[in-house]
């Protein structure tokens, strides 16, 4: 009898999810689809493009190398320059954004002062409000002391980062015990051997976790280097390729198909977050869940 209840208890269960395994399958073709258009579409020429052919799968001529030639030598290399300012803007931003976050959110967690609830009060408010709505103000800001058109328009901004102090609070809060910490203290250490030598290797997991999502934010920060820069050698790489459409769209490039060069843009710039997150993800899902879990 037993038998035959756990027979029909493991047919029953495949059936219960599987609601759950379609929206699944349908999600993963949702956000593959996109990726998929652009690998494939960046190995045709201008005429595999508009040629009318099928375009989810490759044309009869396939010319990745002369796509991606073209790419790095169009006005004097001017992509290449673009994904060197994305990578300086990436790894600025998210050091540093990292950096005050852990020990913004480790002060938070570990120590009690003076208005420290109504100081979180404030970065749970940050939380709230967009990035973009502080655009404007930031520019003009900005512009009162010189600094506009900078590498440091760009950067200084990145360097906030709300949801990180949250998240690197609630790991420090459950992850680091404080009687590990009092046990230091009692040793001799000081606070920051203490934080460096106990607390951070305990953290590493939620470092690494917002070390990569604020790389990631600053290396797709369209709008805030849109508005703060003008010279074309300081953009990144979204914002290089958002000029080269508008220069598409108006047909104003000559005998050049822009349309090949700001695929083949699209896809090596996509290459890097790919790399970081199939090099990390094993850290970022750790850190990620650590709230659900304690």
């Amino acid at each position: 009898m037993t038998s035959d209840r756990s027979k029909a208890g493991a047919r029953r269960r495949p059936q219960r999810h599987l609601p759950l395994q379609v929206l699944v399958g349908f999600l993963v073709v949702y956000f593959l689809v996109p990726f998929w258009w652009v690998i494939v579409n960046s190995s045709k020429d201008a005429p595999g493009l508009f040629g009318g052919g099928n375009t989810l799968w490759f044309a009869e001529r396939i010319d990745y190398f002369g796509n991606l030639e073209q790419l790095f030598t169009y006005d004097n290399g001017i992509y290449g320059r673009w994904i060197l300012n994305s990578t300086l803007y990436a790894l600025a931003g998210g050091v540093g954004a990292t950096v005050l976050a852990v020990m913004a959110g480790y002060g938070f967690a570990k120590y009690r002062f003076a208005a420290r609830r109504f100081s979180f009060s404030l970065v749970l408010g940050a939380l709230m409000v967009p990035a973009t709505a502080l655009v404007i103000p930031t520019f003009m800001m900005f512009s009162e002391f010189g600094l506009t058109n900078t590498i440091w328009a760009v950067i200084l901004p990145s360097l906030l980062n709300p949801f990180g102090v949250y998240l690197m609070h609630v790991y420090a809060r459950d992850a680091v015990p404080d009687e590990i910490l009092d046990a230091a203290r009692a040793d001799g250490a000081g606070e920051i051997r203490t934080f460096l030598q106990v607390a951070f290797p305990l953290m590493r997991p939620a470092v690494v976790t917002v070390l990569l999502l604020s790389a990631v934010a600053s290396w797709n920060n369209y709008f805030l280097p849109l508005a703060m820069l003008s010279d074309n050698r300081l953009f990144p790489v979204t914002v290089g390729l958002g000029l080269w459409q508008g220069i598409a769209s108006a047909n104003n490039a000559g005998s050049t198909s822009l349309w090949s060069l700001i695929i083949m843009g699209a896809l090596v710039s996509v290459i890097p977050l790919v790399i970081a997150f199939f090099t990390l993800q094993r850290h970022w899902r750790g850190g990620l869940s650590v709230g659900g879990l304690r």
